[in-house]
C-alpha cells in the first residue's frame, strides 16, 4: 500500500482566539438545563417546591416547543413572576455571524458563543429529512489529518446550552417554531441531528448528554433517540455510557484497516487501536439489526481505497450489525490528500456492498461554502479581521 503523505502532523493554527472579556455575575441562561437543573435553578431564584414541577412544565413548553424567547410572552404564567424570571434568567442562544446558503441548499452557519468563540453548523435538506450538523468544541483536540478542524487547537468545550443553542438557531433560521392558534404542521425540516461537527463528543460527555435529553425531550424539540447520531473517533471508555446514558445512535470516524494506517490518519488510535475499539462496539448495548453501528470511512486516493482495504474491512467488522458510510474526501486548502477516483470508490463500494453491508456513497454536499464533511474551522473567513480588530472586540 502506499504511504500516506508525510505532511500528517496538524497544520498551524491561523486564527487568534482571545477568550472575551465577560460581564460578572449576569442572568442565568435557561437554554441546555434538563428538568431537574430547570426545577433547581427555579426553586432558588423563589419558585415554591409546590409549583416548581408545573413551571418546570410551562417554560419548558415556551422554551423548547414555542421557541419563545421572552419571558413577557408567557402568557399563562402571571404578570409577576414573568418578573422574578426576567429578574434571575435569560433565555439566550449563540448569535449567528454569517449565514451562507449553497448552491444546493445546504445551510451554514458561522456562530458566536461567550467568550467572542466561534463553532460553525450545517443544515442539510434532503427528500424525506433534513440533518442537522452540530459542534460540541470550539476546535478539536484529535488532530485527525485529514479534517480540516482537526487543523485548529482545542479552545474549549461548549456548554449543553451552546450545544441545545445551535438546533434552535436552526429551527429560527428555517421558521419551524409552531404558530399558536395555526394549525398543527406535522413536516419537520430539522428531523434529524448528527454530532459530527466541530470536536469530539465524548471528550464533552456530560454536556453533550445533557443537551441530547433536551433535544429528545418529548414535550419540546422533541427528536426521537433514533433521529440523533453521535460520531466519535473512538474513545473506548465513554462508548457504553453513550448507550446507558444518550442512547442514540453511533458513529465511529473509522477510516482505515490497519493500525498502521490508522494511527497516522487518526491520532487517537494509538491510546484504543482498531481491536481494542471493535471490542468496544460489540459490546455496545443497543446493538440490534434495527440500530446498527454507522462505520465513517473517507476516502483517500492510495492511502485506505484498495480493494486489499475493502476486504480488510468486511472481515475486521464481522459480526457487528453495520452500515458503512463511504465518504469522498472534501478538500481544503493545504490539505495533504486526494479524494479517491470515483472508480475506485466504487468498486471498494461494490466489494462492502457484496459482503452483505450497505454501503452508500456519501454525496458531497456545500463544497463550494466549505460545510462538506471535514471542512467545518470556526473563523470561515480569516481575512475578514486583523489582530487589532479582534483585540478591540475583545476588550483589550
Amino acid at each position: 500500500m502506499p504511504e500516506a503523505p508525510a505532511t500528517i502532523a496538524p497544520i498551524t493554527q491561523d486564527v487568534l482566539t482571545i477568550p472575551r472579556k465577560l460581564p460578572e455575575g449576569g442572568l442565568r441562561n435557561l437554554v441546555g438545563l434538563t428538568r431537574d437543573q430547570l426545577r433547581d435553578a427555579l426553586i432558588a431564584a423563589g419558585t415554591s417546591e409546590k409549583q416548581a414541577k408545573m413551571r418546570v412544565g410551562q417554560i419548558w413548553q415556551w422554551i423548547y416547543h414555542w421557541g419563545v424567547r421572552d419571558f413577557a410572552a408567557m402568557t399563562n404564567l402571571a404578570k409577576d413572576y414573568r418578573a422574578l424570571l426576567a429578574e434571575h434568567f435569560e433565555i439566550s442562544v449563540p448569535e449567528v455571524v454569517t449565514r451562507q446558503v449553497s448552491a444546493d441548499g445546504t445551510r451554514k452557519y458561522l456562530l458566536r458563543i461567550a467568550g467572542g468563540h466561534e463553532v460553525e453548523a450545517v443544515y442539510i435538506p434532503e427528500e424525506t429529512r433534513g440533518t442537522l450538523c452540530i459542534s460540541s468544541q470550539v476546535g478539536c483536540t484529535l488532530t485527525c489529518s485529514f479534517c480540516h478542524t482537526g487543523t485548529q487547537k482545542l479552545v474549549r468545550n461548549l456548554t449543553a446550552a451552546e450545544i441545545v443553542g445551535q438546533v434552535m438557531v436552526a429551527r429560527d433560521d428555517l421558521g419551524e417554531w409552531p404558530v399558536p392558534g395555526a394549525p398543527k404542521d406535522e413536516t419537520r425540516l430539522v428531523s434529524n441531528v448528527v454530532l459530527m461537527g466541530m470536536g469530539e463528543p465524548l471528550y464533552n460527555f456530560d454536556n453533550v448528554r445533557d443537551a441530547m435529553k433536551v433535544v429528545m425531550d418529548g414535550e419540546g424539540i422533541s427528536l426521537s433517540r433514533r433521529r440523533i447520531t453521535l460520531s466519535t473517533s473512538g474513545i473506548v471508555p465513554e462508548i457504553a455510557r453513550t448507550a446507558e446514558e444518550i442512547g442514540c445512535l453511533l458513529a465511529i470516524s473509522f477510516h482505515a484497516t490497519t493500525d498502521e494506517v490508522r494511527d497516522r490518519l487518526v491520532p487517537v488510535n494509538k491510546k484504543w487501536n482498531i481491536a481494542t475499539l471493535l471490542d468496544a462496539l460489540r459490546d455496545y448495548p443497543r446493538l440490534s439489526n434495527s440500530e446498527r453501528i454507522t462505520f465513517e470511512y473517507v476516502m483517500l486516493k492510495g492511502v485506505n481505497d484498495s480493494d486489499a482495504d475493502a476486504k480488510r474491512l468486511v472481515k475486521l467488522i464481522s459480526g457487528i450489525p453495520a452500515k458503512i458510510n463511504l465518504i469522498p474526501f472534501n478538500e481544503w486548502p493545504g490539505a495533504p490528500y486526494e479524494r479517491s477516483d470515483w472508480e475506485r470508490i466504487e468498486a471498494f463500494a461494490d466489494i462492502v456492498y457484496k459482503a452483505g453491508y450497505a454501503s452508500p456513497i456519501r454525496t458531497p454536499r456545500g463544497e463550494d461554502i466549505m460545510a462538506a464533511c471535514g471542512q467545518l474551522k470556526s473563523a470561515t473567513e480569516r481575512a475578514r479581521k486583523s489582530r487589532a480588530e479582534i483585540a478591540s472586540e475583545a476588550g483589550l
